[in-house]
């Protein structure tokens, strides 16, 4: 079990980090119109995301 949260949480560094290696700038644009959004909106996007990879993890699971 232990393992396996390892391996995801590796997993969640190297795909977070493709963006700022392949296209900073863009990263970098995408970042600053994040901190530029109300707290709620933020929020939407981090419940959105979670949402989406669980289903993503029920589906493959």
């Amino acid at each position: 079990m232990t393992s396996s949260l390892l391996l995801a949480f590796g997993l969640v560094l190297v795909i977070e980090g493709i963006l700022p290696l392949v296209a900073p700038q863009a990263w970098r644009q995408t970042f600053q119109r994040m901190v530029e959004m109300k707290d709620g909106q933020l929020r939407f996007v981090g419940l959105a995301s979670m949402l989406a990879g669980l289903l993503i993890v029920l589906l493959l699971h």
